[in-house]
């Protein structure tokens, strides 16, 4: 018999047959994978697998190469109080379904998994979520692999005034260097280099727009994904509450 547990963030869970399901997760140390729940469909135990609840869990299975199950789920917190809110309860729905999308099976990341984990929390806790969300879209391309390079220009090699990044190779350049080219380049949020700048109106449009260009083009096209409509909804979710 095969074991393991990890703590884990669910992604998706869908009904198998009556009463049970197959829950798809996010663990720290396993990765992105997948297992039936017994009783998965039940009142009681659905809530704990909605997108983003964290949960500690057990995986068995009996026979190798078989999907298993899991089993001993623990909730870590609750995402109830976030529900009031319904941009961050999109955002669930857009990190679940962007980690779905873009990471591959049963390869770990920790760090991703870390950020995920303090990203949720701030769901329900803090009203300046948003900047998080779009460091965390910066996150995942860094994770997975096609991270921005935001040390310096990369026409005049300066650390300061950075406010553009090109759509082709990913890198910065100051606010001088790329005006020329503006129409082609797209806005560096200064909130992505110095946590603690102001944000204001449109930053959070244009990191949106820088972290779903690469996404797109680099983490989806390739297994020929198209970006999550939960993604949409929770942009159209933020200009109704105007934050964007």
């Amino acid at each position: 018999m095969n074991q393991w547990e990890s703590d884990a963030i669910c992604l998706n869970a869908t009904k198998y047959g009556e009463n049970d399901a197959i829950l798809e997760v996010f663990c720290r140390q396993i990765g992105r994978t997948k297992a039936y729940v017994y009783g998965g469909a039940s009142k009681r135990k659905r809530a704990l697998l909605e997108p983003c609840q964290k949960l500690h869990l057990a995986w068995t299975t009996r026979q190798e190469g078989q999907l298993g199950y899991f089993e001993r789920l623990e909730p870590i917190g609750s995402i109830a109080p976030i529900f009031s809110d319904n941009a961050a309860l999109c955002a669930l729905g857009s990190i679940s379904a962007l980690l779905h999308h873009a990471i591959p099976e049963q390869q770990k990341y920790e760090s991703l998994f870390d950020a995920t984990s303090v990203l949720i929390d701030l769901l329900g806790s803090s009203n300046d979520w948003p900047a998080a969300y779009i460091a965390w879209e910066v996150g995942l391309l860094q994770h997975t692999g096609f991270g921005l390079d935001l040390s310096q220009c990369a026409l005049t090699n300066s650390t300061d005034n950075l406010a553009w990044i090109s759509p082709k190779t990913g890198r910065a350049a100051t606010y001088e260097a790329g005006l020329p080219f503006a129409d082609k380049l797209l806005a560096l949020p200064k909130f992505l280099l110095d946590p603690d700048a102001q944000i204001n109106k449109g930053d959070i449009a244009d990191g949106f727009a820088l972290c779903g260009w690469f996404i797109e083009r680099d983490l989806l096209r390739q297994n020929f994904q198209t970006m999550p409509e939960a993604r949409a909804r929770l942009i159209y979710a933020l200009g109704r509450k105007n934050l964007l």
